[in-house]
């Protein structure tokens, strides 16, 4: 059996799990989310605690039961506690200021980028203590959908990616970036 798949996901108090047809949905105080559920998988739900069954062991259900059972775990974590990405601005004259329904970022380019929030994403844009150089903010990104706030993330970094050579622009917090070494004087 898949190690992923067999273990149980424990429903904390204050959320309800709903198995329909082919969707898990789990609703709590982070909102309401639904994972689908491949053919050959089965979710049961006993007591406190969830479980996936597959069909049989013939491929691809192995990997289908890890990935019905890690979606619904992320649903649980997501309407309970929620999901947060962090961003680091890194470079001279960048700024961020984020709006109730966009994000306006201003990057080197000729014009500020205004960026829209999805639904069920919340955006904040904090200054905190950072060893960078020429640090300006961090970008938090936080909701209750895994898949959506990572994306969401994804989305912000490739506004600006780091450069090789001083290492500007935008980075995941714990991102290591490595520069490239530039002309040299003779």
């Amino acid at each position: 059996m898949s190690r992923v798949g067999k273990k149980p996901i424990k429903i904390p108090s204050g959320v309800k799990v709903a198995i329909k047809d082919n969707v898990v949905e789990v609703q709590g105080k982070g909102g309401k989310l639904t994972s689908p559920i491949p053919p050959g998988i089965h979710f049961k739900l006993e007591g406190d605690e969830l479980t996936a069954y597959r069909d049989s062991d013939v491929r691809p259900l192995p990997a289908y039961h890890g990935l019905a059972r890690a979606l619904a775990a992320n649903n649980v974590a997501g309407v309970t506690a929620g999901f947060t990405r962090m961003l680091d601005i890194v470079g001279i004259g960048f700024k961020a200021e984020a709006k109730a329904k966009a994000i306006t970022l201003s990057l080197g380019f000729s014009h500020p980028i205004e960026f829209p929030i999805p639904e069920g994403i919340a955006i904040k844009v904090e200054r905190q203590q950072r060893p960078i150089q020429n640090y300006v903010a961090t970008i938090i990104v936080s909701g209750a959908d895994r898949q959506l706030v990572g994306q969401v993330a994804a989305d912000i970094r490739l506004l600006r990616s780091p450069d090789a050579y001083k290492g500007k622009g935008i980075r995941y917090v714990n991102e290591t970036v490595r520069l490239k070494v530039g002309k040299k004087g003779a």
